[in-house]
């Protein structure tokens, strides 16, 4: 009798100690899961971060795109995509460019010279860059995506 009691002790024990380990493997599983989960979420968003900044970006020139008043230049030294206009016989101009992680517009009269934090935060995003490549085609990278804008009037085969 006391060989029986001491074989269902046994059989007991194993069944805890199996079960043990089952769960302990499904919780690494899981923890794994969401892991990789998050990690595909983040990467994700970032792309669509990008895609839509381009988007915006590419909206932007094209909605206010007039011969001769799209450019490349720098903005206290952050690269930056300007567009002039005139209005009310005043020049404005709107620069675009990214400052303290964030994509940022500053609308502003030609003369002033305002600090880059003027702009108004639009997305946040880690990379943007604005480069003039040839004829006045503008190239606009962020991340791995990039961006080429042909405004209008920046054919000049002269340079």
């Amino acid at each position: 009798m006391r060989d029986t009691f001491k074989n269902r002790r046994i059989d007991t024990l194993f069944v805890l100690v199996v079960f043990c380990v089952f769960t302990v493997s499904v919780l690494i599983v899981l923890m794994f899961g969401a892991n990789i989960y998050q990690n595909m979420t983040d990467i994700s968003r970032e792309e669509q971060d990008e895609r839509t900044t381009l988007a915006y970006i590419w909206t932007r020139v094209k909605s206010n795109d007039s011969a001769g008043t799209v450019s490349v230049g720098e903005f206290n030294g952050i690269s930056a995509l300007f567009y002039d206009e005139l209005s009310e016989d005043r020049m404005f101009r709107t620069a675009i460019y990214l400052y303290d992680g964030w994509v940022r517009e500053l609308f502003s009269d030609i003369e002033l010279d305002l600090p880059p934090a003027s702009g108004v935060p639009i997305m946040q995003l880690d990379d943007l860059l604005f480069e003039e490549i040839e004829y006045g085609l503008i190239r606009v990278s962020s991340g791995t995506r990039s961006l080429l804008i042909y405004p209008r009037g920046s054919l000049d085969i002269t340079r």
